[in-house]
Formats: structure tokens, sequence, C-alpha cells
């Protein structure tokens, strides 16, 4: 007699997890449980379950991050997370439950319906928060300059004398804080918008060092130097590729990793008609923001600046051959696209285009061996 598979389908709560059994290729679960999410009884739980037979399991990526799939996987268990965005739906679905979500998840996994996604180390997944960190002080930065500036506005004090948050433009909302020029209460709110604006920038230089020193580490060097060899990608974008993206090689094609970012258009086709759409922005959002913040870097006429040189020193050839095919393909798109559309989809459209170019540089870097090599060396 063959040993059953047992393919599990969990609902993760913060208190609770729904867990669907589904023994072999049977329609229905064998036994649907609610169990405390504690890993002691969850624990006992899949420790019975494997004495009868192979076990595999699968639950929706959420905000419980990857906590459950180390802990199953550490206690010999196949699991899996699956893309919520791309979990198939039928229209008249119009019950929701945990015990529903549960044999649904569990009978998906089973008929190979499901998308998986990749799940980091532990490491990389501590560096990449703190990448993600670096990003949301950077985001408080803009909140804070938009508050000093339209608190200054309401106030009748506009800057004309060149670009906002240079050193000039600095030293003139100092001069506003000089006694007699505000009313004491409007002193006080400038005064401290400028001290939290500070604070932000102090905090964001600091995480940019820490950013930097990891980006000189056995497990990043090699990314980070290919992608800083092109054009609009500095230390802190190529980390953000680098952490975000973990092995290119998972992406069998570049077309694969620009839908992974969601900057491939949608499409309404009938018939013999096929229309496409804006991008789908499925996928991760932080990767496609980088990108089209890199992309209007090429409006400009193809170069190699000084900055630019310094990083390409030392490079392989064939990578700065590459990033100088990608300045000049890229700048004659921007501007066929940005004569006819506006000059965002432009900008979009170059992005998409990038990430073939960084794929082809980025899919023969083997990221495990890159990890083993960093784990020898912490030991």
């Amino acid at each position: 007699m063959s040993t059953p598979m047992f393919f599990v389908g969990l609902d993760v709560h913060k208190e609770t997890i729904t867990i669907a059994v589904f023994r072999n290729r049977d329609p229905e679960p064998m036994r649907v449980d609610r169990l405390p999410n504690e890993h002691k009884r969850l624990r006992r739980y899949f420790q019975r379950l494997s004495a009868e037979g192979s076990v595999r399991a699968c639950y929706e990526a959420s905000g419980a991050g990857y906590v459950l799939q180390r802990a199953l996987t550490e206690w010999g268990i196949d699991c899996e997370l699956a893309a919520p965005s791309l979990i198939p739906r039928r229209p008249g679905e119009q019950r929701k439950t945990d015990r529903r979500d549960a044999i649904k998840i569990g009978r998906d996994f089973r008929d190979d319906r499901l998308v998986l996604i990749h799940v980091p180390t532990e490491a990389d997944e501590r560096v990449r928060d703190l990448v993600r960190c670096r990003e949301t002080f950077q985001r408080e930065i803009v909140k804070s300059r938009h508050y000093i500036l339209k608190f200054m506005r309401r106030r009748g004090f506009i800057y004309r004398d060149g670009t906002h948050w240079t050193q000039r433009h600095l030293n003139w909302i100092r001069q506003v804080l000089a006694p007699g020029t505000l009313a004491e209460e409007d002193g006080v709110v400038l005064a401290e918008y400028l001290a939290l604006l500070e604070y932000k920038l102090q905090r964001r230089d600091e995480l940019d060092a820490r950013i930097e020193a990891l980006a000189l580490t056995p497990r990043y060097k090699p990314l980070v130097d290919r992608i800083r060899c092109f054009r609009g990608f500095k230390t802190q974008a190529a980390m953000v590729l680098a952490t975000e993206l973990g092995d290119v090689r998972r992406f069998e094609s570049p077309r694969q990793l620009m839908a992974y970012v969601g900057l491939v258009p949608g499409e309404h086709s009938s018939g013999e008609r096929r229309r496409l759409g804006a991008i789908t922005k499925a996928g991760n959002a932080r990767v496609r923001h980088i990108l089209i913040q890199a992309a209007w870097h090429y409006r400009r006429r193809p170069a190699v600046g000084a900055t630019l040189r310094r990083r390409q020193q030392g490079q392989d050839p064939d990578v700065i051959a590459h990033a100088w095919k990608c300045q000049n393909r890229l700048y004659k798109v921007f501007h066929r696209l940005a004569a006819k559309k506006p000059k965002p989809v432009a900008a979009t459209a170059v992005a998409r285009e990038m990430v073939g170019f960084l794929w082809a540089v980025l899919k023969d870097i083997d990221v495990a061996q890159l990890q083993d090599t960093e784990v020898s060396r912490a030991a």
C-alpha cells in the first residue's frame, strides 16, 4: 500500500489558523480543523499528520510574513506561500469564511492552480526590511518638506530665487525664523517642522551608511556592482532591486520579470479586436517605482559622466557594454514615445524595456552561492 500524500491548506490569522487536509486526490477534505496560532499546538498537529504520510502545505502570503513557513520547514513539512492577487476566484463566489478559504487554498494547491512566491532567507529579509525602512524615511522627508512649504505659503512667504531645498533655500527659511519676522506661535511651528525634517534627514543618512556597508558584502556586491553600471542606479536604488528581486534566475525570461513588477500592459481583447490598456501595476511596487524613477535619466543624451564612470570602474566590460547599449536604445525609445504621448507614459515604457537589459546582466549570478559564501564568512 502506497504512502498517502496530504495537501494542507491554511487560512492564517493572528489568533487562529484554519487547516483543511486533502488526502491524495480526494475531491473533499478529509478533515478541517481550527487551532490557536501557537507553534506548540501546530507542531503536534503536523507531527501526527506526518506519521500517516507525506505532507505539503500552503497558505496565502500576508502580513503574517514567513514565520509559519519557516517553522513548518524546520519541522520537515514542505510549505509554500501563494500570491494572493493571483489566486483564482469564481465570479459567483459570494461567501467567504475561514473554513472555505482553507479548503480553497488546499484544493487549488493540490491541483497546481496557485502561483507560488519566492521566500527569502531570514538574513535577506532583514536586509530587505532595512532598505525598506530607508525608503520609508525618504517618503517622510518629502512629507516634511511639503509641510514646511505649505505652512510658509499660508503665511505669505514664497521662495522665488531658485530651486527648493538647496542650501540657499534652507538659509532663506532660517532667515524667516529670525526674531520679529513671524508671530511667536508661527515661529514655534516652523522651528518644529524644521527640527523634524532635520531629524529625518539624519536618520536617513545613518541608514544610507549601513546600506552602503551591506552593499560591499559578498552577498550583495556582485549584484549591486552590475546594477550600478546602468545610468540612474546609485547604491540605494541598486540595493532595492537586489533585496526585492533576489535570484533573477527564477524568471525564465525578461517578460516574466516585467510582469512581476507590474510593467506589462493590461489587455482587453475579444474576437479580432486586440486592445492594450495601462500597465497592470501587479506585483512588486517598490521595484516598479525605482525603475520608473531611473527611466527619467534616459531622456538625456547617452553619456558616461564622471560619477557613472567611477561606478563602472573595474567592472565586467560586457556589462558596461550592455549598459551603454541600454542608454542608446532607451534614449531613442523615450523621445520617440514622448513625441506623441505624455512623458510619464514614455518613462513607463522605458522602465519596461530597462528590465530586459537588467535581466540580461543579472541572470547568470547564483544568489544561493553568494548566500553560502556569506554564511561561511560569518562562521
